[in-house]
């Protein structure tokens, strides 16, 4: 199945398991990574897609985090800072790949969304506008995922 619009993409992220969803949120979030400085965003990620890993490993990921996610949005101050933007939405994807799931939560979609604003507010602090392709990256990775 080869996904191409947002109404394909989230029935097929609704169609995975919570592991699943946490597995592939870190994938959307890696492609946007370099937006962000944050070692704890990378550790979430790599905590993310461990198989197996336990909801005391997971809370403590969240945490850690999230603190970074609140850390961000204080850094992007009065004037904005687009690239700072950036960097807070990768956090905030981040937060969603680890956080604990309630009933009917779509940890990937929350991730690929923040994702894709955090490529916007990037492609806005270089110059280029609201124009980029993260979306069809976001295809791209969901594809290879579920092909694996």
């Amino acid at each position: 199945m080869t996904i191409g619009n947002d109404k394909d993409f989230k029935a097929a992220l609704a169609g995975l398991n919570v592991a699943q969803q946490r597995q592939l949120a870190a994938r959307f979030v890696q492609a946007v990574l370099p937006l962000c400085n944050d070692v704890r965003i990378k550790a979430a990620l790599e905590a993310a897609g461990r198989e197996g890993i336990s909801a005391a490993e997971l809370a403590i990921a969240a945490q850690a985090a999230n603190s970074a996610r609140v850390e961000s949005f204080t850094q992007c101050g009065k004037e904005t800072d687009w690239s700072a933007q950036a960097g807070h939405f990768v956090a905030k994807a981040a937060v969603a790949c680890v956080r604990p799931a309630a009933a009917g939560d779509n940890l990937a979609w929350e991730a690929a969304m923040q994702g894709r604003l955090a490529r916007t507010f990037q492609t806005v602090a270089d110059g280029a506008g609201t124009d980029n392709r993260e979306a069809e990256a976001q295809y791209r990775i969901l594809d290879a995922f579920l092909n694996s």
